[in-house]
């Protein structure tokens, strides 16, 4: 099982589905789920956030509907490309539908929402982003996580060092450590 998800800093890049299609057939698997960053789509929410002092929980759910706008743009994207084939994920959640996976693309926010309440699940803070989110479903589903990015992971950088140094959020390193999660950076801009 394979976890991609992809940071919101590539939606700019024009060739962004076959980037996305040749990361996703280098692993070879028929089980893969995409979890879309937030990028620009969040910042505004972030901006909204500073501006009308929102708090953490109002501003998390809002950046979590941000990620799943910017996950039906990546559905869209993908339609027009001919992707690997792959077989649904199997959630332990019942509410957590088949269209909300649709395109092999999953909807942050239905998964949040589905997710509240168990055990391990996120909190409503900036201090868990999409990367967190794709560490919670990787560290679920028991899969590969890939961190598609615009920035490389310095040799011998410990998972904390990146957090300290912006390239995942806050809580990764713990649920990292927590779930023994197999992660890569993969830096989607120096791909060809």
């Amino acid at each position: 099982m394979l976890v991609v998800k992809v940071g919101g800093s590539l939606y700019s890049l024009p060739d962004l589905p076959s980037r996305l299609c040749q990361l996703i057939c280098h692993y070879e698997d028929p089980q893969w789920l995409i979890i879309p960053g937030g990028g620009p789509t969040a910042d505004v929410v972030r901006e909204f956030h500073r501006r009308h002092q929102l708090s953490d929980e109002v501003s998390h759910w809002l950046a979590l509907r941000a990620c799943a706008l910017n996950g039906e743009f990546l559905r869209q994207l993908l339609a027009r490309r001919s992707m690997p084939p792959r077989r649904n994920v199997s959630f332990p959640y019942p509410s957590l539908t088949e269209a909300d996976q649709a395109g092999g693309v999953l909807d942050p926010w239905a998964f949040a929402r589905a997710d509240e309440g168990q055990l391990g699940c996120l909190p409503h803070c900036w201090n868990a982003t999409s990367d967190s989110v794709a560490a919670r479903v990787a560290g679920l589903l028991h899969a590969r996580l890939v961190l598609a990015k615009s920035i490389c992971l310095p040799a011998h950088a410990t998972w904390d060092d990146a957090a300290q140094l912006g390239i995942v959020d806050p809580l990764f390193p713990s649920l990292v450590e927590a779930t023994n999660l197999s992660v890569e950076v993969v830096n989607l801009r120096q791909t060809a």
